[in-house]
């Protein structure tokens, strides 16, 4: 856990201190976003929901985008530029009039959200050796899940309060969170020349015509696999609590999910993770995560036959199996995404694998959605989809090693 949350090399802390502030920003951002847009500025849902949605498709593309730029300009440049030019967006939100300007926002804050996430990856491909990349990002995804459910619980008093002002407050302070995230960041390269220098020499390689990962069909096999994989993350935070109202559990069982659901991945995440730099390791540990994913929709299924009690114990099984195939999925989708990758264009090649979990999130609340609508038998052709993709990432992890 020290090393999770203080790491004593200096860019694995520098890149926590950073994750800390991001993830408390998207705390109280995701916590009061919704109902500010709604109530304060008086946007309509659909307004709402189809300005993000317009957003959403620009992140997709802007995630590839971002992998290729830091390629040229240096991941550690890109991801401070992103991430600043991110709060200033959120900043933006407070001065929205009308649905266009929003949704203009609104593509602004997503397209520097993508484009930094995907340099994250590039400069955790380029400045890590195997094990230690792996490792340092399930460590993130752990600080990052902690810190969420501290910024979430912070923004709950905007909530409690109720008024207008209280709401602009919190959408201030995700602002200012996120341009406090781009100081540990903002002189890394002075303070690490080495890593200046890393940067500038992938620069080099790529201004002569690195490979493209569109090229390159087992890593773009991959990239589809994993990202259905990655589909599951709209089941809990969708799926899931509106399966819930349609049995006899009480509606409160989806705030224990999510609790068990961040204990297990702050508990397992990072040793989950252990053995994933190995190709072929990595394809069957994605395998089990699909396994795993399918026992969890089949529970998910069964709780709406049982009484209250019987439906409460088969959630919470569904989603302790559901958080073990998440992460996982993660561990092996990292493992990969950074091994089956041509060193030569690793910012193109993070920004491709970047791209798949940003088309994952855009598709996975219509599936968790559909799977709800059609009930048992979409539960099961949902588990059947999981278990299709994994077997799929497991062959082109065989097929690489």
């Amino acid at each position: 856990m020290i090393q999770t949350f203080f790491p004593s090399d200096r860019v694995a802390r520098s890149l926590t201190l950073s994750t800390m502030a991001f993830a408390l920003s998207s705390g109280v951002f995701y916590t009061v976003s919704t109902l500010y847009f709604t109530l304060v500025i008086g946007l309509g849902v659909q307004t709402v929901g189809l300005g993000l949605g317009i957003a959403g498709g620009t992140g997709v593309l802007a995630s590839y985008a971002g992998g290729w730029l830091a390629d040229r300009v240096g991941a550690h440049r890109v991801q401070t530029v992103a991430t600043g030019l991110n709060g200033l967006a959120l900043l933006a939100y407070t001065f929205v009039s009308d649905a266009v300007v929003f949704t203009l926002i609104a593509c602004t804050a997503v397209i520097m959200r993508s484009v930094g996430s995907s340099a994250k990856q590039a400069m955790l491909a380029r400045w890590y050796p195997g094990p230690e990349r792996v490792e340092i990002r399930a460590r993130m995804r752990v600080v990052t899940n902690v810190f969420i459910g501290l910024g979430t619980g912070a923004a709950a008093a905007a909530l409690l309060i109720g008024t207008a002002a209280a709401y602009r407050v919190a959408m201030v302070a995700a602002g200012v969170l996120l341009l406090a995230a781009t100081v540990p960041l903002a002189g890394l390269g002075r303070q690490v020349p080495e890593l200046a220098a890393r940067m500038t020499a992938v620069r080099q390689r790529a201004a002569s015509g690195g490979p493209s990962p569109l090229r390159d069909r087992r890593y773009v096999a991959s990239v589809v696999c994993n990202a259905v994989v990655a589909m599951q993350f709209g089941l809990l935070t969708v799926g899931v609590p509106l399966w819930v109202a349609t049995t006899d559990a009480p509606t409160a069982i989806v705030s224990v999910l999510l609790v068990l659901n961040t204990v297990v991945v702050a508990a397992l995440q990072v040793r989950a993770s252990r053995g994933t730099d190995d190709v072929r390791q990595a394809g069957l540990t994605v395998r089990r995560a699909s396994w795993l994913l399918a026992l969890a929709c089949g529970l998910y299924a069964l709780a709406a036959y049982g009484n209250v009690i019987v439906a409460c114990v088969l959630f919470v099984l569904a989603a302790f199996a559901h958080t073990m195939g998440e992460i996982l999925g993660e561990a092996g989708g990292w493992g990969m995404a950074f091994e089956l990758a041509d060193p030569r264009s690793a910012g193109a090649y993070q920004g491709l694998s970047q791209t798949g979990y940003a088309l994952a999130a855009m598709v996975s609340p219509i599936l968790a959605t559909t799977a709800v609508e059609h009930r048992t038998a979409g539960w099961l052709a949902l588990a059947a989809l999981f278990v299709l993709a994994g077997t799929g990432a497991a062959a082109v992890a065989r097929h690489a090693a």
